[in-house]
C-alpha cells in the first residue's frame, strides 16, 4: 500500500477530516485529496507536515 492510502485510511479509522489535514499543514485541499486517493505523490514535506500535524512516526505509514 503507499503512503498516501495509508495515511487515507488512518484519518478515517481516527475520525480526522481530510480538510482539517490540509488547514493544518498547509497543503490544499484538493493536492491533499489527491495524494491520498493515489493520483500523486506526496513530496517529503507535505508528508513530514502531515506527521508533524497528526504527531505520529513516519514509520507507521512507509511500513504498513
Amino acid at each position: 500500500m503507499s503512503v498516501g492510502r495509508n495515511i487515507r485510511l488512518y484519518l478515517i479509522e481516527n475520525g480526522i477530516s481530510q480538510t482539517w489535514v490540509s488547514e493544518q499543514a498547509k497543503i490544499a485541499l484538493p493536492k491533499l485529496n489527491a495524494s491520498l486517493n493515489d493520483k500523486r505523490k506526496l513530496d517529503v514535506e507535505e508528508f513530514s507536515n502531515i506527521i508533524n500535524v497528526l504527531k505520529e512516526d513516519a514509520n507507521k505509514f512507509i511500513n504498513k
